[in-house]
């Protein structure tokens, strides 16, 4: 099971506060049993508020970058068959 992210931790705990204040509020119970209800309702909300917020794509498809079918195991991408410059070019001596 995934970590929950910032993102999800902090709609969820908002929810919760805020519902929690605005039934209490709202309704003006004072027993035990209604304040009860009240808190496993918020947290209930709360929860399903931050399962639903949107999971942020993985860095590759979002940043155009190629699909995990065309990488290589190691992760890195393949290499391009296509180079601007000879491959001879690239290495020069480091002292002639």
């Amino acid at each position: 099971m995934p970590r929950p992210t910032a993102a999800q931790l902090a709609y969820g705990s908002c929810t919760v506060i805020f519902s929690t204040l605005a039934m209490l509020l709202l309704s003006q119970t004072s027993s035990g049993l209604g304040i009860a209800v009240i808190a496993l309702a918020a947290l209930a909300l709360g929860l399903l508020v931050a399962v639903t917020v949107p999971v942020p794509r993985s860095a590759p498809a979002a940043a155009g970058l190629p699909s995990a079918q065309q990488r290589t195991p190691a992760g890195r991408p393949r290499a391009s068959m296509r180079s601007a410059a000879p491959a001879e070019s690239a290495r020069e001596p480091a002292n002639p």
